[in-house]
């Protein structure tokens, strides 16, 4: 769907982590890879994303006041009704718990949940993985997704920009696609995107590009709708050529008016 990692440091004193180290750590993510694909399921839109997020801890060798801590704590925002929630680090899958619900993470959609983690030990540079999956939410007749983009933690005068690539396959079938960036709640912008097409599957393309020096665009929003064509039975369509045909033959036919013979008439002599 559309939600991104949360790194905070001011988790550090949960769980007593980071516990031999002041200074919080100064994380760097340059691009970020996110693969959804929708799909229905027993008659449900769902998303499926997958998320890919090289993370680099900056230190005092890149000029950083900053060092790699031992523990390093993570919340992650969750849309309603998440599944099959999957962490893993460098390929080694993570325990992880829910966050009390009464902290939640405000998105443009809605208040959501979080889950929390601790990546432990930490390396100077490692690869987050994530995987879950939800139903899509309906609003006003149109299926929306949000994906919480939240990259300000990542961006610093160390490593300034980040770019969010957004690949989007729909396994079904779908129009008055829009995309935005939500700068607030209530102002919404359009953002392009490209779409071509693999096999049966549409497949939406979407960059957002962060620099720490300007303005944030916000989170990414999806919209569409999911209107069925009816499918018709087989022999109505030869059913109505032929009904065409017709009319189109009545329409061009000459109508040859009868006329009826004269008659004769013989004058008789006297």
């Amino acid at each position: 769907m559309i939600l991104l990692l949360t790194a905070t440091a001011a988790l550090a004193n949960v769980a007593n982590a980071n516990p031999d180290n002041s200074t919080p750590p100064i994380i760097t993510m340059p691009e970020e890879q996110v693969n959804y694909t929708i799909t229905e399921v027993n008659g449900t839109l769902w998303a499926k994303i997958d998320g890919t997020y090289p993370l680099r801890i900056l230190t005092e060798a890149d000029g950083a006041p900053s060092c790699v801590p031992s523990e390093l704590p993570m919340v992650y925002p969750t849309p309603p009704d998440t599944t099959n929630m999957h962490v893993k680090v460098d390929g080694t899958e993570l325990d992880w718990d829910y966050w009390p619900q009464e902290d939640t993470h405000h998105t443009a959609i809605g208040d959501w949940n979080m889950i929390y983690c601790v990546i432990a030990p930490v390396s100077e540079r490692f690869t987050l993985k994530i995987h879950y999956e939800h139903p899509l939410e309906q609003v006003n007749g149109s299926y929306i997704f949000l994906y919480d983009l939240n990259i300000s933690p990542y961006l610093s005068s160390w490593s300034p920009n980040s770019t969010a690539y957004f690949t989007i396959r729909f396994d079904t079938e779908v129009s008055d696609l829009r995309a935005y960036t939500t700068e607030t709640d209530t102002v919404w912008n359009p953002i392009n995107y490209t779409i071509t097409q693999e096999g049966d599957t549409e497949v939406v393309a979407i960059q957002m590009y962060s620099d720490y020096s300007k303005p944030l665009l916000g989170d990414l929003a999806v919209m569409f709708s999911n209107e069925e064509i009816p499918e018709f039975p087989a022999w109505i369509v030869p059913a109505v050529f032929l009904v065409v045909a017709l009319l189109a033959a009545l329409s061009h036919k000459k109508f040859v008016p009868r006329l009826k013979p004269k008659k004769s008439t013989v004058r008789r002599l006297n």
